[in-house]
């Protein structure tokens, strides 16, 4: 049996939408080219494509909280910008604000860092139109596998997650009709580990299926490893190295942040695929001393080593 394909075209206002409401009603299969192709620009899936096929991105950690500095830092060109929701003040709305600014420039691809792996709080940052996030503080496999479900939407064929049946301006308030069918296989899930039982589970958790990519938190590690803020300490860099040929070697995405340019070299030379290396916040206080003590050589405090993060 032959199945009839009409396609239906014309200017704005000229019923296109009305007569595929009708066709709707009287049980016809509609697909709605405009809606996907919105759907299509409106999600930027480089970042997933990208560490996927292990092409290294360089991308910068936001902690100012604020859309007016994002869209500085969007202008950059740094391959992903990431809204911090675990150590800046910012707020559902204020990381909202961020992702609708970094989304006019294209180039950028936006992570928003969650501040606890809660399933309500990962369904609330998806909601808001976030596709990558990342994850603080996975110890296990089953946190990294709770996760996963988090982010994922139910299927017909049970094979889904548990996120709530919402969308919001994820599918453009009902826009992207097809939405919670597509968006499972859009959204890019990073874990952080961070801690000594993290690196003692981290084959398990970088094999969990849905996991992408696992960020490694130096400032973390180095206290869990009993070097309090000494992420630079051997034994904490030697951990590191491991963990990133250990997360290659599960197929999956090693990242990490470090504002030190020669370290963030060497991890990338390492097969590091995500690295950030910088802070807004760290820029802004570096710039602004430095700028001061060339004309007040004895003003403000000590500035940060280069090596430091948060």
């Amino acid at each position: 049996m032959q199945h009839l394909r009409i396609g239906i075209t014309g200017g704005m206002g000229a019923g296109k939408s009305t007569m595929c409401k009708i066709f709707g009603q009287l049980g016809v299969s509609i697909y709605d080219a405009d809606s996907r192709a919105k759907f299509i620009m409106s999600n930027n899936q480089e970042l997933k494509k990208a560490i996927t096929e292990k092409h290294a991105q360089i991308g910068l950690w936001m902690g100012l909280a604020s859309s007016y500095s994002a869209e500085m830092c969007a202008m950059a060109g740094f391959d992903w910008l990431l809204i911090d929701g675990e150590h800046a003040p910012n707020n559902l709305q204020c990381i909202q604000q961020q992702l609708q600014t970094i989304a006019a420039y294209p180039v950028n691809n936006a992570i928003a860092r969650v501040p606890v792996g809660d399933t309500a709080l990962i369904k609330q940052y998806l909601d808001l139109g976030a596709e990558t996030l990342l994850i603080p503080m996975i110890d296990t496999p089953e946190q990294a596998a709770q996760c996963v479900q988090a982010m994922r939407y139910p299927q017909n064929d049970g094979k889904g997650g548990v996120r709530g049946m919402g969308g919001a301006r994820a599918s453009r308030w009902g826009m992207f009709p097809n939405y919670t069918k597509e968006a499972n296989e859009q959204v890019c899930l990073l874990v952080q580990a961070e801690t000594r039982e993290a690196l003692k589970n981290l084959d398990a958790i970088a094999n969990t299926p849905g996991v992408d990519g696992v960020f490694i938190g130096p400032a973390d590690l180095s206290a869990s490893l009993g070097h309090v803020g000494d992420p630079n300490h051997p034994e904490v860099q030697a951990a590191i190295e491991d963990a990133i040929e250990r997360i290659l070697k599960a197929g999956k995405a090693p990242g990490i942040l470090t504002s030190d340019v020669t370290q963030a070299k060497h991890y990338l030379s390492l097969g590091a695929l995500f690295v950030a290396v910088g802070l807004d916040t760290q820029i802004l206080v570096r710039q602004t001393s430095a700028l001061v003590r060339q004309f007040k050589p004895d003003a403000g405090i000590a500035l940060p080593t280069s090596g430091q993060v948060y």
